[in-house]
């Protein structure tokens, strides 16, 4: 009796198609890893309509993946942005063709670096407040987060610098 209780797990694993055990592996392999994601604070900044997501993404698959968009209900428009010199000056623009975790690595989505653009926002946020984002990854996986929103006072001149009072 035990040989039949052993044996059958082995035929219905033999019974599955391709298809499946594909899909099961694919399922259990690695895609990637989002960590220390956080948002800028728009209370206190000029312009309160935009800031910004960062977050490390780590990549421990052998093909590199691109995250390919965002999207979030607190903002009308979500893009993914990169700081580039542009006719010798620091601009930042739209990220063509989305940015690149490559395989094995990582990529650091940081203040002055690339980053996940949150435009015409629902509302100021402060510190405190959380945003849900959801990433898009070009091997077709999704992440949902919860991401908490932090005061962000270095390298203001990037994104949306502040009154300075004169004294």
């Amino acid at each position: 009796m035990a040989c039949v209780v052993v044996a059958l797990p082995l035929l219905v694993s033999c019974g599955s198609s391709e298809k499946e055990r594909a899909t099961q592996v694919a399922a259990s392999a690695p895609t990637v890893l989002v960590e220390d994601a956080w948002v800028r604070a728009t209370i206190g900044a000029k312009d309160t309509t935009m800031t910004a997501a960062f977050m490390s993404l780590t990549n421990p698959g052998n093909a590199d993946i691109k995250l390919t968009s965002a999207t979030s209900p607190a903002a009308g428009m979500v893009q993914l942005h990169e700081m580039a010199m542009k006719d010798g000056k620091m601009v930042m623009q739209e990220k063509a063709g989305g940015i690149n975790v490559p395989a094995g690595s990582h990529a650091h989505l940081a203040p002055s670096g690339d980053h996940v653009m949150l435009m015409q926002l629902t509302k100021a946020l402060k510190p405190g407040d959380e945003v849900p984002v959801t990433l898009k990854f070009s091997d077709g996986t999704s992440h949902d987060l919860t991401v908490p929103v932090k005061a962000f006072t270095e390298e203001e001149e990037h994104y949306h610098p502040s009154e300075t009072p004169t004294s």
